[in-house]
């Protein structure tokens, strides 16, 4: 695994072993991020179910100007921490250990905005549709933002969340993507 493009492209990640985090193949990662273009100035990013990073630092290495981690793994969150110091992205990122549904209730009461919102659960859960649930009810993602999740092309979430309303999806072998935005209305 290694970050794609951007101000660290090439450099090597860091992944802990075992069956526990299931990275985003580099191939799903170049689509992804081609898809989504540069970032707007000062645009923040969230990587929820983050394990070692690799959405997250991405987004950093193409031009957020930070980057909030959430995993309960202490393994991941370890081979994240060490990416993050070993690309020196220290400075512009956040990582919080916990429940990714909890922490993200904790970020939504708090009034921070993101125009990157990445969601990479487990595929047998149904953690995507209960992030997607939460995202809608409240004004969390920036104007013009989106939320990206990463799912098997098996469990496809809605179309609907709340105030969120699917725009695009893609299909990379059993990895899908979808797209999600605020509502215009």
């Amino acid at each position: 695994m290694r970050i794609i493009g951007g101000s660290a492209g090439g450099r090597r990640l860091r992944a802990p072993s075992g069956p526990q985090t299931r990275p985003t193949s580099d191939r799903v990662r170049e689509a992804l991020f081609s898809i989504l273009g540069p970032p707007p100035q000062s645009a923040r990013a969230l990587d929820l179910f983050a394990g070692s990073g690799g959405l997250g630092l991405e987004a950093l290495s193409r031009g957020v100007s930070a980057a909030v981690f959430i995993d309960q793994n202490n393994a991941a969150l370890q081979a994240l921490r060490q990416n993050i110091a070993e690309l020196g992205f220290g400075g512009s990122t956040e990582v919080h250990k916990g429940d990714a549904l909890r922490q993200l209730k904790r970020l939504l009461q708090g009034g921070q905005e993101f125009h990157w919102i990445f969601i990479d659960p487990p595929y047998a859960s149904p953690l995507a549709a209960q992030c997607l649930e939460q995202l809608g009810t409240k004004p969390i993602l920036s104007t013009g933002g989106q939320i990206i999740v990463e799912h098997d092309r098996r469990s496809a979430p809605d179309e609907e969340f709340g105030c969120l309303v699917k725009t695009d999806s893609r299909r990379y072998g059993d990895t899908c993507v979808s797209f999600y935005e605020r509502n215009s209305q």
